[in-house]
């Protein structure tokens, strides 16, 4: 029963952290339209601009990215499978969950993809991932 509950509290969390997301990535394509409406001042304004809209494009995809994550979770859940490895059908223990809400694989399996340079189910490989993109662990570096 404790795994029940804690996997109905991971569901809170990751339903929080989806709604958060969704108003983030809302907010920010907003904020740049509004910002490319505006006439840039000079160069230095232009290319400060140009920055900026660049940071915030990268975190967006980051946040998309996390986003996607976490629907599949939330999609597993309501499938059963939630909690399940993907690649040994055995359980993915609560610690790796509450660490890593939407991983998709034991931490066993997870070792075995990263020292035979599988990414895994669903994932890129190690020579796909560039800089700020999720991890083969699935976590995501910034």
């Amino acid at each position: 029963m404790a795994r029940k509950d804690s996997l109905s509290n991971l569901r809170a969390i990751l339903v929080k952290r989806r709604d958060a997301l969704r108003s983030a990535l809302a907010g920010d394509l907003s904020l740049l339209k509004e910002l490319r409406s505006e006439s840039p001042g000079d160069v230095i304004d232009a290319a400060y601009d140009s920055a900026q809209d660049e940071i915030s494009s990268q975190l967006a995809e980051v946040e998309s990215r996390e986003l996607a994550n976490i629907e599949n979770a939330l999609e597993r859940m309501k499938a059963g499978t939630y909690g399940q490895c993907e690649v040994c059908g055995g359980r993915i223990p609560l610690a790796r969950l509450n660490a890593l809400p939407y991983a998709t694989v034991c931490i066993e399996c997870q070792r075995e993809l990263e020292r035979s340079g599988s990414a895994g189910p669903g994932r890129r490989g190690f020579g796909e991932e560039e800089s700020g993109e999720e991890s083969v662990t699935g976590e995501l570096e910034l």
